[in-house]
């Protein structure tokens, strides 16, 4: 699996990729592999404004659904509309094809608390 050098993951499993003004949010292969099979993903409307922690989607499995919570603060340019037609990318290409949702990051909209490949490794043990 392809994994970008220069993702940040939250405690909740999401990534988040940043360049520029723009950050791009799935779920960890963690979170997919405890998930299952992703058979639903529901995604906001572009224009959405969020903050820190607000949920901004949810994706579904056989097993379970789980909240997908935004961990950084803007505004959504964009829902991933291949998932929402093929929620299994989640679970085949999570740090690829299987991203959620970008966000136009606000002024002072990353937060501390992110945490590098490492830190996240030791945080799922």
């Amino acid at each position: 699996m392809n994994v970008p050098d220069n993702l940040q993951y939250t405690s909740d499993h999401e990534w988040v990729l940043i360049e520029g003004d723009t950050a791009t949010i799935g779920v960890t292969d963690h979170a997919q592999e405890e998930l299952t099979d992703v058979v639903f993903a529901e995604l906001p409307e572009v224009g959405r404004v969020v903050s820190v922690g607000d949920p901004v989607g949810v994706v579904e499995s056989v097993k379970a659904a789980s909240d997908v919570y935004a961990p950084v603060a803007g505004e959504v340019t964009e829902s991933n509309a291949e998932v929402l037609d093929d929620p299994s990318l989640v679970n085949s290409d999570p740090y690829g094809q299987g991203w959620l949702v970008k966000i136009r990051l606000a002024a002072g909209g990353v937060p501390g608390g992110l945490m590098d490949a490492e830190a996240y490794r030791a945080h799922i043990g």
